[in-house]
């Protein structure tokens, strides 16, 4: 990158009716900010600026003036910031509003851009200058387990800002969107340290729809096509989820009508049923063998124990190694100062990063006998020290995969709580139903959200299921929350290994 001495900010013109849909952006007015900084850059994703905007002024409780600003160098963001007092995290609140927003509208476009849009680069005041980490914690796991790209140019970007992507596909792919988008949250090449020109690798034009970082040609890739699918498959996701998220990208999440169902059921849901159950008992055959998988990745050297420290690195120049929680029970069994990752990778490099940022903060206060230089070494030393952290938490994610699939769901005295999608017997539109209408008698509905809590209710009550089943069926209804069709049925039965 390069810096100027002058910048461009756009303002956000609002036009709203009383349909949310009904609001757009007029980004021509620019306003002239008194200060360096790189080279204006904000506008070169501008499709997915412009989306999470859309999904932003939904519900824009910080009254954030335009996402744009989140983009900036923290002395243009305060302009924009609205309620936001910490320019650091209005990336991250931006795109968490967005998300949260998105997901009540069963939006899987907008959770795609909200990802997206929280893994970009900000501009920052030189070539090569690391932009600061949010230290909130985000309100949606799947925007906490991410952060914002770095400056090309600067100090261990390259590896980072390929875990930034590889994780940002796993997230995307967990909502049902094509985790191949993650690459288009790249940045540009590195440019030249002490270049002053103003005349480097990047582009910054408003009125490109799509952006011209991809109309030019500038994007650098992070990651391999191939890598993508393989940190997707690691993680236990679906590579090629993309295409069912979307096919019901348009269809009305936000109708939860219900229609009685008799309650013999159909015939496909009596066979849906079946085959769910005969699956459960050929993967309970298994689970001697998912068992014998688990103890081996124990054995190699994972935690053991929920709430584990397993941050190897013990250096505390400037600063205290950050804890990075092991939970091996969990979907997602790595957290960092609360935000949590299915990866180990990801979670490490939060640790040391904001390791890194807390001792070179110690460095400019002049609180310790230390330079930036060194807090640089350090991280580096930091995730050097837990590469076989890494290893052992992908062996381990994946013996817990198998554990959990293997492990029979115990639904008391009901069958499979499975539920379908596809055109049902009482309605001519596609919509969800449980699998088993013989047990769990409901009609469909065009939201899963309602099929999903009439059958943790019943597993609660009617059947007399198991504590663990009832909060499994609850994760699971989560887990399908804000996503579409049969990406969200997958996602619930998925959950409950169903």
């Amino acid at each position: 990158m390069k810096f100027t001495t002058s910048t461009a900010v756009l303002v956000m013109v609002g036009v709203a009716s009383a349909r949310p849909d009904a609001v757009r952006f007029s980004r021509k007015t620019r306003v002239s900010m008194k200060h360096r900084r790189e080279v204006p850059q904000e506008h070169s994703h501008e499709q997915f600026l412009t989306g999470v905007g859309l999904a932003l002024n939904l519900n824009n409780v910080d009254n954030v003036q335009d996402p744009v600003f989140a983009l900036l160098g923290n002395a243009a963001a305060v302009v924009g910031a609205g309620d936001v007092e910490d320019p650091d995290c209005l990336q991250q609140r931006v795109a968490d509003q967005a998300f949260t927003n998105a997901k009540a509208a069963g939006d899987v476009e907008g959770l795609t851009n909200a990802l997206i849009f929280r893994a970009l680069e900000r501009n920052t005041g030189s070539v090569g200058q690391a932009s600061v980490l949010c230290t909130e914690t985000a309100v949606n796991p799947e925007i906490a387990a991410l952060q914002q790209h770095q400056d090309p140019a600067s100090d261990g970007a390259a590896d980072l800002n390929k875990q930034i992507t590889l994780e940002l596909a796993v997230q995307l792919a967990a909502i049902g969107a094509d985790p191949q988008l993650a690459l288009q949250a790249g940045t540009f090449a590195p440019g030249e340290i002490g270049d002053n020109t103003g005349a480097g690798n990047t582009c910054d034009v408003a009125d490109d729809p799509v952006g011209c970082i991809f109309s030019q040609n500038l994007l650098v890739e992070d990651a391999s096509a191939d890598e993508i699918d393989a940190a997707v498959a690691a993680a236990g996701g679906d590579a090629g989820a993309g295409a069912d998220a979307g096919a019901d990208a348009g269809a009305d999440a936000g109708n939860q009508e219900c229609v009685e169902q008799p309650a013999a059921g159909d015939a496909a849901g009596d066979a849906a049923a079946g085959d769910a159950a005969d699956n459960a008992a050929d993967d309970a055959a298994d689970d001697a063998a998912a068992d014998g998988a688990a103890d081996d990745a124990a054995d190699d050297g994972a935690a053991d124990a929920a709430g584990a420290d397993v941050n190897a690195f013990s250096g505390s120049l400037g600063a205290d190694p950050i804890a990075i929680v092991n939970d091996p029970t969990s979907d997602r069994p790595f957290s960092v100062n609360g935000a949590t990752f299915v990866n180990a990778g990801a979670a490490i490099q939060r640790a040391c990063d904001v390791q890194k940022n807390a001792c070179a903060n110690a460095a400019n206060s002049g609180s310790s006998d230390v330079s930036v230089s060194d807090c640089d070494a350090q991280q580096k030393e930091c995730i050097a020290a837990n590469a076989n952290v890494a290893k052992r938490g992908i062996a381990g994610l994946r013996a817990r995969q198998a554990h959990n699939h293997a492990r029979a769901l115990d639904t008391g005295a009901c069958g499979s709580p499975a539920i379908s999608f596809g055109v049902q017997a009482d309605r001519k539109e596609e919509s969800f139903a449980p699998a088993d209408a013989a047990d769990f008698n409901h009609g469909s509905a065009l939201a899963i959200g309602v099929i999903a809590d009439f059958i943790c209710s019943q597993l609660s009550s009617k059947c007399q299921a198991s504590d663990a089943t009832v909060q499994d069926c609850e994760t699971a209804a989560s887990a399908a929350g804000g996503l579409k069709g049969q990406a969200a049925a997958d996602a619930f039965n998925n959950a409950l290994g169903v």
